[in-house]
């Protein structure tokens, strides 16, 4: 019994440790990087934003830029502040067939900008600049909390993450505002190709108060949204004011009308710098994952969204990715019952080799749902099996 005990000991002793996931550079040297991603169809590019203007495409495995960019509306794009400039882009679902492509900047005006383009030439690799279409403008009052994340939905609607405008606890209340675009939500329909329309089923049709446009409330900033590629679920991460960062989640197809608190709430939290009467406004949905400024943990001063893992990567299936950019750490978690559990730190796995974590402007995903890391520094890194 001893000699199997010993054995047994000796040779769990002499297997190596269970891999982890790591990263790896795919490319290097971007101008204030903001995202990167990739049409369904495509797997062997990549679209890298960078905040002045630019759209690069890169080869998916040596990293090589592009001769010319993709797009630069350089001349049309705002960036005094922090967090303006060129901020989101998605692809149509039809991309491959279409060209077509939706941006989301700030312009010389201020004015948040989603405009359609389309693409030309072989393969779709360079956009035609002429084929601009501004499909909402609306004014930014203040240098940050733009918001900035567009995407298609498992429904073929595009959603568009609006900040409330800035400036330090919503002075206007615009995440309560029923007559703004800001602090919201948007879903529109463009599959016509020209112009947008509102989908019928939007909540607040026919409603004189509300801007039809809008599919949800209450939020802050959503820097960064995704859709999870295999439940069609929804993930916000939405920046917090003085206290709280919060991750937010709606099951697919369900949560239009949804208002996320924000300012009545920061976070699962009342706001105890508002004077408004009531807690909760209706149809509140609170977070499935908070985390607080400074403390014993001090977790970040910053949410960055992600996504849910679907790629190559067993050990990550099926968990939401996520990091700070001030604090520069990435976690993980499994969705259960509602709330985030077997949260897990991934900062030191995640570093690049012989560094450590960027600031973290953004996640990224591509056609066979490879997870990547956006460090506003210059680099692309791609999650993978070390």
């Amino acid at each position: 019994m001893r000699y199997t005990l010993l054995a047994a000991a000796l040779l769990s002793a002499a297997l190596p440790a269970a891999a982890k996931p790591g990263t790896e550079v795919v490319a290097k040297g971007f101008n204030r990087p903001l995202w990167v991603g990739a049409p369904s169809h495509v797997k062997d590019r990549l679209w890298v934003i960078e905040q002045d203007g630019k759209i690069w495409i890169i080869d998916a495995k040596s990293g090589e830029k592009q001769a010319e960019p993709f797009l630069d509306i350089t001349e049309q794009v705002r960036r005094k502040g922090n967090e303006e400039g060129l901020l989101g882009l998605a692809f149509a679902p039809d991309f491959e067939k279409s060209g077509l492509f939706y941006v989301n900047f700030v312009d010389k005006q201020q004015n948040t900008r989603i405009s359609r383009f389309k693409a030309a030439g072989p393969d779709f690799k360079e956009a035609d600049k002429s084929s601009q279409e501004v499909l909402l403008s609306f004014k930014q009052p203040y240098e940050n909390h733009n918001g900035g994340w567009v995407g298609f939905g498992p429904d073929g609607m595009l959603y568009i993450g609006n900040g409330d405008g800035g400036a330090g606890d919503d002075p206007p209340n615009n995440g309560q505002k029923t007559d703004t675009f800001l602090g919201k939500i948007l879903r529109i329909d463009v599959s016509s190709g020209s112009g947008y329309s509102v989908p019928k089923d939007n909540p607040f049709v026919g409603k004189a108060e509300y801007k039809p446009e809008i599919w949800a409330l209450g939020v802050r900033n959503p820097w960064r949204c995704s859709f999870d590629r295999k439940s069609g679920d929804f993930w916000i991460g939405d920046v917090g004011q003085n206290k709280w960062e919060e991750i937010d989640y709606l099951p697919k197809g369900k949560g239009a009308g949804s208002n996320f608190g924000w300012r009545l709430r920061e976070a699962d939290k009342e706001n105890p710098t508002q004077k408004i009467a009531g807690d909760k406004p209706e149809n509140n949905v609170e977070p499935v994952y908070v985390y607080a400024h400074g403390g014993k943990s001090d977790e970040g001063l910053s949410v960055t969204g992600g996504y849910v893992y679907r790629g190559p990567v067993k050990g990550l299936e099926g968990r939401y990715i996520f990091g700070d950019y001030n604090n520069r750490r990435v976690w993980s978690f499994v969705l259960k019952g509602g709330k985030a559990t077997d949260v897990e730190d991934h900062t030191d796995d995640f570093a690049p080799e012989g560094g450590k974590v960027g600031m973290i402007s953004s996640f990224g995903e591509d056609s066979v749902g490879n997870v990547y890391i956006v460090d506003q520094g210059g680099a692309i890194l791609r999650i993978v099996d070390k």
